[in-house]
């Protein structure tokens, strides 16, 4: 037993020193724009499921509406770069600020809310941001969106390729990801995972959950902010549909195929998933019936993997690698 933990200690410190090396890696062993392109996506839904997993993993609260928090993250720098010439880093500040606070004030009316009654609630919050990102033209473009938005820089240094891109949102996101595998393992994760496991408990221990819960919700709405103004920069187009409900479901697919309890089962279960719909640029030769099934069926397909998921592995798949330790240790 003291050597498998011994084992698993040394692949948790090996295994982000492996991460960042290949992120940094990419770069140099190709200069492939789509490809870039494609990892980008990924790294920005990185950050934002990292943010859903501490909500929903760990403080077990669903929510359907954060494709909204990265709708406000997005529009704030689109809007405050593109039309009234703010610094990148300035606006970036405030549209991940603007997202905290409309998370925040969002999540105190929704204190008493539980289960799909908070998912429903969420729900509604997103499909009205949804009709203000249409009908706010003067701020958001309309249906046509919100063109010209510039590329980020920092003083005098512009991040304009689609390799510095990449490098951007990768570097966000394994700084996000690291910081929050610290947060769990501190007294707010143990309290957090209290809250999870019985609000009861939780509060016998002297735990304010509801005060938790608010903090835990505005801290993942600030990451899905942040991952939108990202996505502004670097894609230099903002429009409504990106925004769509069919997001906030894959977002939610992701964490829960990844497991509650954990950052890097999300993690892992958001890479793969996020990059299905590309399957056919990153593994050529695939059977073309097969590659346009995939593409025209990701939706049905993640709500099928949810389904699957929640009746015969609730823990996801990084709960059935936590059974699959313990049994180890018991033979």
């Amino acid at each position: 037993m003291s050597a498998r933990y011994g084992l698993d200690r040394a692949i948790a410190r090996v295994a982000p020193v492996l991460i960042v090396a290949l992120v940094a890696a990419v770069p140099l062993l190709t200069d492939d724009r789509y490809l870039f392109k494609v990892l980008t996506f990924v790294g920005l839904n990185v950050i934002v499921v990292t943010g859903l997993a501490l909500l929903f993993g760990y403080a077990g609260q669903i929510s359907l509406g954060h494709a909204a928090f990265f709708g406000i993250g997005a529009y704030s720098v689109g809007y405050l770069t593109a039309t009234r010439a703010l610094p990148w880093l300035a606006a970036v500040a405030i549209g991940v600020a603007l997202a905290s606070v409309v998370g925040l004030l969002l999540s105190l009316p929704m204190l008493r809310l539980k289960g799909h009654y908070l998912a429903m609630a969420t729900l509604a919050f997103s499909e009205i941001l949804g009709v203000f990102f249409v009908e706010a033209s003067a701020i958001t473009g309309g249906n046509d969106g919100l063109r010209g938005i510039p590329f980020p820089s920092v003083g005098p240094f512009k991040i304009a390729t689609p390799g510095a891109s990449y490098l951007l949102v990768w570097g966000v996101a394994i700084i996000v990801v690291v910081l929050a595998s610290n947060l769990v393992r501190t007294r707010p994760g143990r309290a957090l995972r209290a809250v999870h496991g019985t609000e009861l408990g939780a509060q016998a221990c002297g735990i304010d959950t509801g005060r938790l819960r608010v903090q835990v919700f505005t801290l993942s709405a600030g990451l899905a902010g942040l991952a939108g103004a990202l996505y502004a920069g670097v894609v230099g187009f903002v429009s409504p549909t990106t925004f769509s409900l069919e997001f906030s479901v894959l977002l939610v697919a992701m964490v829960v195929l990844g497991g509650t309890g954990s950052i890097t089962g999300p993690v892992v279960a958001c890479v793969a998933l996020t990059l299905l719909p590309y399957i056919d640029a990153l593994v050529p030769g695939l059977p073309r019936d097969a590659v346009a099934f995939l593409q025209d069926w990701e939706a049905d397909i993640s709500g099928i993997v949810m389904i699957g998921v929640l009746l015969f592995a609730p823990g996801g798949v990084a709960g059935m690698l936590r059974r699959s330790r313990r049994a180890g240790d018991a033979s």
